[in-house]
């Protein structure tokens, strides 16, 4: 069976078995991420905010760690709800193909945002919240279908940016807005993209036989039995001093001669 060619481009559903089980993965984790998410909101409230200071710090030395812990904090309960429903949703369609694929994105989508927060941000500030990673798993969606040659992929794509377009607004400089931090997770989740494309869609296919090599192997090749057989021309039962076989002519003279 030969594989899909160079380039080719394909629906992505694959082998359907596989895709529903890791569809099933991509539920827990994003599930178990959430869970984490809204049990920190929690310690955080009840500890009167005093997490938010583990935020990024523009250009500060001290808080560049903070890159990585700045996504699981949030100021305000409205501010972990306006993000959870994207996350949840973003965070789905970037893992439903691969959870393994989807742990080294989200680690580089953290990186992204958090550097331009770092690098960007206004000065005097604190940045925490998971908006740059919602950025980040919007950016994979949109190109995936490009870079893994995934019709469906797409499709999803394009679904994604219509019904969320507005998530788009704040990408443009506001006050009291990481801007900053979104565009660089956008960023991230086009590298991303990339990075972690399907190879094997684009793999060469694998040769088959030449159909001349073949059919000529099969015709010569006959069993042992059969071809000894075949060589020796033999009277025809049906019809008297009749030969049939490669050497009929030969044995018909033989015979005219009493031999």
């Amino acid at each position: 069976m030969s594989s899909p060619k160079h380039g080719a481009w394909t629906l992505g559903t694959g082998d359907a078995e596989s895709l529903v089980a890791e569809a099933r993965k991509a539920l827990f984790v994003m599930v178990g991420f959430l869970a984490i998410l809204w049990i920190i909101q929690v310690a955080n409230f009840a500890d009167s905010y005093r997490l938010d200071q583990y935020g990024i710090q523009p250009r500060d030395l001290a808080s560049l760690p903070n890159i990585l812990i700045a996504p699981f904090l949030h100021v305000s309960w409205t501010h972990i709800e306006s993000n959870s429903g994207p996350l949840f949703i973003f965070g789905f369609l970037a893992a439903y193909r691969g959870v393994v694929r989807f742990l080294g994105l989200t680690l580089l989508v953290i990186v992204t945002s958090g550097l331009a927060s770092w690098f960007f941000g206004a000065p005097h500030t604190v940045g925490v919240g998971a908006s740059g990673v919602v950025f980040g798993y919007l950016g994979y969606i949109l190109v995936r279908g490009f870079f893994d040659r995934h019709g469906i992929d797409i499709m999803i794509g394009a679904v994604m940016a219509l019904c969320f377009a507005y998530q788009f607004t704040v990408l443009l400089p506001q006050h009291g807005i990481g801007w900053q931090d979104h565009i660089g997770g956008l960023v991230g989740g086009v590298i991303g993209g990339w990075i972690f494309r399907d190879r094997s869609a684009r793999s060469g296919s694998r040769s088959l036989p030449h159909p001349k090599r073949s059919g000529a192997a099969t015709a010569t090749a006959a069993p042992a039995g059969q071809a000894t057989t075949a060589a020796v021309a033999k009277p025809d039962p049906g019809k008297a001093g009749t030969f049939t076989g490669p050497r009929a002519d030969l044995h018909k003279q033989l015979d005219d001669l009493g031999l």
